[in-house]
């Protein structure tokens, strides 16, 4: 058992910081900004396999299993897709998959107003992002 906050706080959290940014430029800002912490993706993770399909940029996405936990790496060529995925990781990453699988993601992104904020295009990445984190727990579980 892991100590760390639940996805459901980790929601939470993301929820306030958003409220504090106050417009929608802001918060893009922000997601922007989280892309930039995350840790750089290891060549061997840059292949095709890891690669996400349906987004406007390239965003791959490599998973590890670690005591029943899933462990999520990803990067993107876009400095928005790279943010959207450092806010996806922040949600799943060291999470079981029942934990992912019993998560309301599309509400959850509603509740942090993302999906308006972006294009259709950008919208639909951030959702097939979405689809392969539980493509990976249903497949894990």
């Amino acid at each position: 058992m892991t100590d760390a906050p639940s996805i459901d706080d980790v929601l939470a959290e993301l929820a306030e910081e958003f409220d504090l940014l106050g417009d929608w430029e802001g918060r893009i800002e922000y997601v922007i900004e989280l892309g930039k912490d995350l840790a750089p993706l290891a060549e061997v993770d840059r292949v095709e396999t890891n690669k996400v399909p349906g987004c406007a940029a390239q965003v791959w996405l490599a998973v590890g299993r670690e005591g029943g936990r899933l462990r999520f790496r990803a990067d993107s060529d876009s400095a928005l897709s790279k943010g959207n995925i450092a806010l996806l990781l922040r949600l799943y990453s060291n999470r079981t998959p029942g934990e992912i699988l019993s998560f309301d993601a599309r509400a959850a992104l509603d509740r942090l107003g993302l999906p308006s904020a972006l294009t259709r295009q950008r919208a639909n990445g951030l959702n097939a992002m979405v689809g392969r984190i539980r493509d990976a727990a249903m497949k894990a579980s």
